[in-house]
């Protein structure tokens, strides 16, 4: 499945990897906020979350970043980028 298809069909979990402030300003309806800073103390969480992990941030760069971390530890993840698209994605009928 392809990113949209993820979110559009509710499969796996997203994350979304800004500040717990910029978390609280708006984010992508179901998300759970994990500041990208603090994911090598979550990693035994996010091993618990629904796979694959959806991952979003601002514009992309700390989801990618998130990405790739993950991805090393073998976790299985994609990278949305901007909350704004699982947030299209989710309400595009």
């Amino acid at each position: 499945m392809n990113i949209q298809e993820l979110i559009t069909n509710k499969k796996g979990t997203i994350i979304d990897v800004r500040t717990d402030i910029e978390f609280e300003e708006a984010h992508a309806k179901g998300a759970i906020n994990i500041p990208v800073y603090d994911f090598a103390e979550s990693i035994e969480e996010i091993k618990q979350l629904e796979m694959p992990i959806i991952l979003c941030c601002a514009s992309g760069g700390r989801s990618n970043q998130a990405y790739r971390y993950l991805s090393q530890l073998g976790i299985s993840c994609v990278d949305a980028g901007p909350w704004t698209n699982v947030y299209h994605y989710q309400t595009k009928k």
